[in-house]
């Protein structure tokens, strides 16, 4: 597998719409191979001498990106699992700012999406949030808290810097709002599996693969679900539907409980042997 590259901007098609950027060509690449796509979750600081490690282990055990999610001290997504390892992180002292120069210094061989709060993109200022993500070699990022209606400036200053912005689809959106979602959306669309903050769950709520269908019915994009997907039982099953998973709080439960980022990585082999069991291509012999 070949480094990727640091994004320098976004081409654009002809008549003025936005081309793929660099995490979504990658996915889709993967899909076109039949593969299950697979974005763990881990937090920046956590732990506070070894969280940068995680981006290469996880990447051997078979993630196809990875999401890192900044601390910010009043997150209204996050469940106390990530809670308390954002709270570690910032109490060990990270900062956006940081966290984002030792993600430069690891040379990544996937897609790295960050996962923060709006608040700590509008007091860094758009153009300066985006261009800390590109010189850090970061494709991506995740702003829950900023919604479709309000995306714009944001989503103009990422599109300049080559920034693809992951817009977050609830099982509580009417059909008549996905959509525009979808068309909005970069890299990905990230369908929420369930009402509520993320969590470790035992089983896998009905509405993911719900969300997961409306979703593939209007869209080409990668369709990746998160929030609740807990096992690699449970990303398989979704993945009969979705392109893929992003798994958050089991995976930090794995290193909460250890001390350990080892756990971590190996929770994410066996997820990864979990999607290869649906896949339809090279990588399984299941269907897709």
């Amino acid at each position: 597998m070949t480094d990727i590259e640091k994004p320098s901007g976004t081409p654009a098609r002809a008549g003025g719409a936005t081309a793929p950027g660099r995490l979504e060509t990658h996915l889709r690449a993967l899909r076109a191979e039949g593969r299950k796509l697979l974005v763990p979750y881990i937090t920046a600081g956590y732990p506070s001498d070894s969280w940068h490690l995680l981006v290469e282990g996880l990447t051997t055990a078979g993630a196809d990106a990875i999401e890192i999610g900044v601390p910010f001290s009043d997150p209204v997504m996050d469940g106390p699992t990530i809670q308390e390892s954002s709270t570690a992180a910032l109490k060990a002292g990270i900062t956006p700012e940081g966290a984002f120069s030792r993600l430069g210094e690891t040379n990544p061989q996937i897609p790295l999406a960050v996962m923060t709060y709006y608040n700590l993109c509008y007091r860094m200022g758009h153009r300066r949030f985006a261009a800390e993500l590109n010189k850090a070699g970061i494709c991506a990022a995740i702003l829950p808290d900023l919604p479709l209606e309000e995306v714009g400036p944001w989503a103009r200053a990422a599109d300049d810097a080559g920034i693809e912005t992951v817009l977050l689809a609830a099982p509580t959106a009417p059909d008549s709002r996905l959509p525009a979602i979808v068309e909005r959306s970069r890299g990905f669309v990230y369908g929420v599996g369930l009402v509520g903050i993320t969590g470790e769950r035992e089983e896998l709520a009905s509405s993911a693969a719900d969300i997961a269908r409306r979703l593939k019915e209007i869209t080409d994009k990668p369709v990746l679900i998160g929030v609740g997907v807990s096992t690699p039982e449970q990303a398989a099953e979704v993945a009969e539907v979705a392109d893929g998973v992003v798994v958050g709080s089991a995976l930090i439960r794995k290193i909460i409980d250890s001390g350990s980022i080892e756990p971590a990585v190996d929770f994410v082999a066996e997820l990864r042997a979990g999607l290869d069991s649906v896949a339809s291509g090279p990588a399984g012999q299941g269907r897709g």
